[in-house]
């Protein structure tokens, strides 16, 4: 049995060393230290090594002659080769030098050489061959094939040459790449060395076996795009693809009116460009369509790209905006804002006055109870001439038991009540005094009493208001007549950690006429917004002024005398 298989060897070499076996290629030439090379322009070049430098990875090719400046190429390089490249190359560490030729596809002298760079796919775990483009031209069929930097036949790779052709006896997913075919041809008298540059891709065994539909990476979905109107877009659909064999990649963009697919159409705004990258068993697909001009109709659309293989195809929409309309916001929202703040500052800034005297009025006269003033009150007033209206005597009641709220306010005592139990009335410049000495405890600064003469009026008005917490003036029409009195209340306006309280009384009105000299605006701003009482009949008739009064009145400082409760004043 072992002798038949020997014989059997001997007969059928090929069987036992041949194709798939460790094969070398023996028959490659020599290398020269001068050599002629041909490449055409486009196509991939690979920078050939020399093989009797020691360290290849650091041996660089130069072009020489004029205008060859910064023309170099290390040994093993790839690169697209253009006719600028063309030249006499020399190569350092050694005194090898070639020559190269580009030459156009289109050059007709070449013939059937010049056919079009090949690319082919080959089978993952089954053989496969390499064909090097325009090997039948010539009855050389005699090709060196290379990968990488170095020869096939130096390469640790089972391999063979069929009709000038590389068949890999087993293809991996290794075996992708760019290999390189040198056959040489003679022109009068020069050996040219055709270098042809194929691209190999490795697919699965077999494309009957794919059951992955692709998979849309963008726009995964619904996607909105924005876009400026009257500008170019862009659309691109980015699609993972398993590889195939014989079943085309197609990526399709769509348009359609109102989001109905029933009525979809091509997109007609350029002719679709369709990009592939394969790696392995595995392929990114992106294909573009541009719209030249983004148009308002282009916003009502929706554009949809449809991926598809031979086992079902996937779709992503994409909706365009207006990206002005977002501008329009974020540009209208900050002007606005500052419309309002300056509308506010512009409010603020006219009706500062009114502003303070409304929060010295609710809010501030509190904070400042505690402070050591002389004076709790200043008391402004000017003396009317006596009114035979004036007069007439209050006594008390001894009904208790108020039962409504408007007899509840009724119901309070006069603070003028005698031991006898007879009040005698007079006007509010008499009564107010000695209600807010003589009853309620507080200190009370009166300029006719309390103010030395002699002095500068203004200055001892303002002197005393500042030595004041609260200050009282009795509106009146002689009071709004009198420069004196309206400078003590303008003064008070002014002071901007003084209460007001103004009480209209006498004749005067709460609407305020006015008098012979106009009122400074300041005073007529002041008066129709600050809190007032009002005691229109020249005497306070019942208990609600005065329990008004107290509500608006600092804390006390004295303690006050008690005052009865549940009676009511009777005439």
């Amino acid at each position: 049995m072992r002798t038949i298989c020997v014989l059997f060897s001997f007969i059928f070499p090929i069987f036992s060393e041949g194709c798939c076996g460790s094969w070398r290629d023996r028959k490659a030439a020599k290398r020269d230290d001068n050599q002629h090379y041909r490449a055409v322009e486009g196509e991939m070049f690979l920078m050939p090594c020399i093989e009797s430098v020691s360290s290849c990875n650091n041996a660089k090719c130069s072009r020489t002659g004029e205008g060859a400046e910064g023309t170099s190429f290390d040994c093993g390089t790839k690169f697209s080769v253009e006719a600028k490249h063309a030249g006499k190359y020399t190569c350092s560490g050694s005194t090898f030098l070639f020559h190269l030729q580009v030459v156009k596809r289109s050059e007709s002298s070449l013939g059937c050489f010049l056919s079009k760079e090949s690319s082919v796919e080959l089978v993952d775990s089954k053989g496969g061959t390499v064909p090097c483009p325009g090997h039948t031209c010539s009855n050389n069929t005699h090709v060196i094939w290379y990968k990488d930097k170095a020869a096939m036949s130096r390469q640790k790779r089972p391999f063979c040459l069929k009709s000038g052709g590389l068949y890999l006896c087993t293809v991996t997913e290794h075996d992708t790449g760019v290999y390189f075919c040198d056959r040489q041809i003679r022109e009068q008298g020069v050996i040219w060395t055709f270098r042809r540059a194929v691209n190999v891709t490795v697919i699965r065994p077999t494309a009957d076996n794919v059951t992955d539909p692709p998979k849309i990476l963008y726009p995964n979905g619904n996607v909105t795009e924005k876009v400026e109107l009257g500008l170019p877009h862009t659309l691109e659909c980015v699609v993972h693809f398993l590889l195939e064999r014989h079943f085309p990649r197609k990526v399709l963009w769509y348009m359609n009116y109102g989001g109905k697919t029933d009525n979809m159409t091509l997109v007609p705004m350029e002719e679709q460009k369709q990009q592939e990258k394969c790696e392995k068993f595995e392929c990114k697909v992106i294909g573009r369509a541009l719209i030249k001009q983004v148009t308002p109709q282009h916003l009502n659309q929706r554009f949809t790209c449809i991926a598809s293989n031979n086992v079902s195809e996937r779709s992503g929409t994409i909706q365009l905006k207006d990206i002005r309309v977002k501008l329009s916001s974020l540009v209208g929202y900050p002007v606005a804002s500052l419309l309002l703040v300056v509308g506010l500052g512009i409010v603020l800034q006219v009706k500062w006055l009114e502003i303070q005297l409304i929060y010295r009025s609710y809010f501030q006269h509190r904070k400042h109870d505690g402070d050591e003033k002389e004076f709790d009150v200043f008391l402004s007033c000017v003396w009317s001439p006596p009114s035979t209206e004036v007069g007439g005597v209050w006594t008390l009641s001894s009904q208790r038991g108020p039962n409504r709220d408007e007899e509840a306010c009724l119901a309070g005592v006069d603070p003028l009540i005698t031991r006898e139990g007879v009040s005698t009335l007079g006007p509010l410049e008499v009564m107010l005094p000695q209600v807010l000495e003589d009853q309620w405890g507080y200190r009370l600064c009166l300029l006719e009493r309390d103010v030395a003469p002699g002095g500068a009026f203004t200055n001892d008005v303002v002197l005393a208001i500042q030595r004041s917490r609260m200050l009282i003036c009795l509106l009146s029409a002689d009071y709004l007549s009198n420069s004196n009195a309206v400078f003590v209340l303008e003064s008070g306006i002014q002071n901007s950690s003084l209460k007001l309280l103004p009480i209209w009384t006498g004749k005067a009105s709460a609407s305020l006429a006015q008098p012979d000299t106009p009122l400074p605006t300041l005073v007529q701003r002041a008066l129709k917004v600050l809190p007032s009482l009002d005691c229109t009949s020249g005497q306070p008739s019942t208990s609600c002024f005065w329990r008004s009064l107290r509500k608006n009145m600092p804390d006390q400082r004295a303690k006050l005398d008690s005052l009865m409760p549940n009676q009511k004043v009777s005439l």
